[in-house]
């Protein structure tokens, strides 16, 4: 799957992107460079096995093993401590980064109810673009017998796109089902 995305990207999106944006340079021409998943989890201060289970469906979901995020600060509003697991994050990039993006705009993203499409002012200004899943249901390797709660998600695409509509443009092209 990712070598079909590799291929699709060098043979149809960047000509197409240095003919309708007119750049001098094929490396000029914006690409995809990370994919971060983020998920927080506040209730993990009462109960530590909520960050094993997180990790456990984000590694079945990604195929790459995530990152505990600590607290840096101390807040006594939240009730957290600095040092705590506050949150559980991974980073994709070359291979997974395609084969993930591929099963999320094909398998996935089609599973969410009342799906209209993802939507297209969630861009940073940057050229990155970040949205929120409300739970992880929606990709076909979780199993619902199998999850101890619902739980959403955080996904940033980063690009090295200059603006938002250069960005906007690459995701199109890559299949990303933007809000009509």
């Amino acid at each position: 799957m990712a070598a079909r995305l590799k291929e699709m990207y060098k043979n149809e999106v960047a000509p197409a992107l240095q003919k309708k944006f007119g750049y001098k340079s094929v490396m000029q021409i914006p690409k995809l460079n990370k994919i971060i998943i983020n998920v927080g989890c506040g209730e993990a201060k009462d109960n530590s096995k909520v960050v094993n289970a997180i990790m456990n469906d984000l590694s079945v979901i990604t195929g790459q093993k995530p990152v505990e995020c600590k607290a840096k600060k101390s807040v006594a509003n939240f009730k957290i401590r600095e040092g705590m697991t506050i949150g559980v994050k991974v980073t994709l990039r070359g291979d997974r980064m395609y084969e993930f993006l591929d099963r999320f705009f094909n398998l996935a993203l089609p599973r969410v109810r009342d799906f209209r499409g993802i939507n297209p002012n969630s861009f940073d200004g940057r050229g990155n673009y970040s949205m929120g899943v409300k739970e992880q249901l929606i990709f076909p390797e979780i199993e619902y017998d199998k999850i101890d709660a619902v739980r959403g998600m955080d996904i940033c695409f980063v690009t090295t796109a200059e603006t938002d509509e250069e960005a906007r443009e690459l995701l199109t092209l890559m299949g990303a089902p933007f809000e009509r």
